[in-house]
């Protein structure tokens, strides 16, 4: 048998209260305590004084600033401008660019879907991006 002080596990005990427990039962409590207070160092040395998979948007917000009205305004006008660029191009490099810059698809992999060189694909989003700039000027 171990004598413990309640006083130590329970923080709404004011004064000292020692009891006898089995050994056990004070191993597993010191097993608990050793381990919180490896915890509370981990989390010290690494300042990791919250978690970023609670799902409660918490890690959103640590790394993404809102955007003022004036900023989402100003990209969805850039947005608007882009698709009317790729919309002023001849179909098949319209289909090209976005399917690069929008869809992420890599030259090799648009050209394996149309049967094509990847030279082809390449020259082709080359060209689509000079004419989408003289749009853009003209525009802007």
């Amino acid at each position: 048998m171990s004598t413990i002080n309640l006083r130590d596990y329970y923080p709404f005990y004011t004064a000292d209260c020692f009891i006898e427990v089995p050994d056990e039962v004070a191993d597993a409590l010191a097993a608990f305590e050793r381990a919180e207070a490896a915890l509370r160092l981990r989390t010290y040395r690494h300042k990791a004084y919250f978690s970023l998979d609670r799902g409660d948007g918490i890690e959103h917000e640590a790394l993404f600033v809102s955007l003022s009205p004036e900023e989402v305004y100003e990209r969805k006008v850039t947005k608007q401008e882009l698709h009317a660029a790729i919309a002023s191009l001849p179909d098949k490099q319209a289909k090209r660019v976005y399917a690069h810059f929008i869809l992420g698809m890599r030259k090799s992999e648009i050209a394996r879907a149309e049967g094509v060189h990847e030279k082809v694909i390449r020259l082709a989003i080359e060209r689509g991006l000079r004419n989408m700039e003289k749009y853009l000027k003209k525009v802007l």
